[in-house]
């Protein structure tokens, strides 16, 4: 694994998502990639990754690092007829912690608006990129 992708995701219908895409050096997503669909009634449901679309949109390139990281996104999960576009509230979110653990990512805050069935919704939420900067060697 070089890196991951780690989405949370909270929606105005007061629906939440979590996804987690664990990326392989080949590009493939691990098949270990899942995530979580909270209902409002707080009922959850288990996303296998191949339930799951997400497709970059949108780059942003570090001016500090070099590293390239997808700031904008499209989500649709086809079983429950949703489809979110997701956009970082700011590009530059990159974390450089040269003095600590010396691990580069990118982790920040999201803005989000779609459809669920014939419904609008919006939303806010998280967003964790490693391994773009260079391999996330760390043991998983």
């Amino acid at each position: 694994i070089i890196g991951w992708d780690w989405f949370s995701l909270q929606l105005s219908d007061q629906t939440e998502l979590m996804v987690y895409l664990l990326r392989e050096k080949d590009g493939r997503l691990n098949p270990a990639s899942s995530g979580t669909y909270i209902r409002a009634s707080a009922q959850t449901r288990h996303l296998r990754h191949n339930e799951v679309k997400i497709e970059p949109l949108a780059f942003w390139t570090s001016p500090h690092t070099g590293a390239r990281y997808p700031v904008k996104w499209r989500l649709s999960i086809p079983d429950l007829d949703c489809s979110l576009e997701i956009t970082a509230a700011c590009n530059d979110q990159e974390m450089r912690t040269s003095s600590g653990t010396k691990i580069v990512y990118w982790e920040g805050a999201v803005q989000i608006q779609g459809t669920k069935g014939d419904k609008t919704v919006k939303g806010v939420g998280y967003v964790e990129l490693t391994g773009y900067a260079g391999p996330f060697d760390a043991p998983l």
